[in-house]
């Protein structure tokens, strides 16, 4: 009999491979004529589905997990309607988005979506608080939970924006690269984040340790969404500032590395094969992507990368699949939340070789 997290795993898997069908259709239209398919309204549709039907329904399914664990089972049906309420609004805008673009049935499921969202956080923080046992990991799912409120406020200014049919180019931009931020660098990798630490960091590292790479990505994350508006004149202190952002997140990354290669025949036995391959190929990207980060601060490149719509999509792929999918996957099968068999091994190989 399958556990509650099992079954939602299986639920936002199922996600995954419409996400994958929908982003073949939108590569299709590139090459080949496809009248009845808006390019741009499906684009928004597989992004949306993306954030919420995968990522998010999968991240909310271990949190939960990780309550489960020590508060018992039973705490799911506590869950179980903002799971159902989360879902319901991923299709919601699965099935709206391609016939409407944003309209008011898209608009009302977004709303829904941040709705449910927020009545997440609000739950997971203080059940959280109730748990006898206190550790680091909590600093992460928190802070993941508090970028995942302030992320909305993006969709907020784009909302107000559209009503009023005054849309500034600069402002357009910027509250999009605002959502998309917080959403990656925030809601998901920090929530990543504190499933690592929960399941393998504060058994190889000192908690000291452990909370100084905390707060050096925590600090770090508000004035690193600069890094994705450097195309527009800012103060110099605030470059300053991003350029320091930036590099603290290497520090952080590089300190966090060296324990994990200082620890490895721990991981070694704690996770199998397969999903230690896919973990490392995580890491990987997580260090590129820090890299292209520093990368960034020089205004020249910064100009070119976010002026250059092909380098945007390149970097999103590279954080939401590289990066956060390849660890989700990871950690799913690496804690047998799937069964590991043949021809789960092919599909993930397949799906890996896909992104690179």
């Amino acid at each position: 009999m399958l556990s509650p997290t099992q079954r939602w795993l299986r639920i936002s898997l199922f996600n995954l491979l419409l996400v994958a069908a929908i982003g073949t259709i939108l590569r299709y239209k590139i090459v080949y004529y496809l009248p009845f398919v808006d390019q741009k309204h499906l684009m928004h549709a597989h992004s949306h589905f993306a954030f919420t039907g995968w990522i998010t329904m999968a991240i909310m399914a271990l949190m939960v997990a990780y309550l489960a664990a020590e508060a018992g089972e039973s705490i799911f049906k506590k869950y179980r309607w903002i799971l159902y309420a989360n879902l319901l609004t991923a299709y919601g805008m699965l099935l709206s988005f391609p016939f409407e673009g944003y309209g008011k049935f898209s608009i009302s499921f977004s709303t829904l979506s941040i709705i449910a969202n927020y009545i997440f956080a609000f739950t997971f923080w203080t059940d959280l608080d109730k748990l006898s046992k206190k550790n680091i990991s909590h600093s992460w799912f928190k802070a993941a939970l508090v970028f995942n409120v302030v992320s909305s406020l993006g969709t907020f200014v784009l909302a107000y924006m559209m009503a009023n049919k005054n849309i500034h180019q600069d402002y357009y931009l910027g509250a999009v690269y605002f959502f998309l931020h917080f959403q990656y660098n925030g809601w998901f990798f920090f929530a990543c984040m504190g499933l690592l630490t929960q399941r393998i960091l504060i058994n190889i590292v000192p908690p000291g340790r452990l909370r100084i790479i905390f707060w050096l990505f925590a600090f770090a994350c508000l004035p690193a969404f600069f890094l994705s508006a450097l195309w527009m004149p800012v103060p110099v202190w605030v470059y300053v500032i991003v350029i320091l952002a930036a590099i603290a997140q290497v520090i952080g990354w590089t300190s966090l590395l060296y324990e994990l290669i200082t620890n490895r025949s721990y991981i070694q036995n704690n996770l199998s094969k397969a999903a230690l391959r896919i973990l490392k190929l995580s890491a990987i990207a997580l260090s590129i992507k820090l890299l292209l980060q520093v990368g960034s601060t020089i205004p020249s490149l910064s100009t070119l990368a976010y002026g250059f719509r092909p380098i945007v999509i390149g970097y999103l792929h590279l954080v939401l699949l590289g990066v956060i999918s390849l660890f989700l996957l990871g950690f799913i099968s690496g804690y047998f939340y799937i069964s590991i068999n043949k021809t789960t091994l092919t599909g993930l190989f397949i799906f890996i070789a896909g992104i690179i």
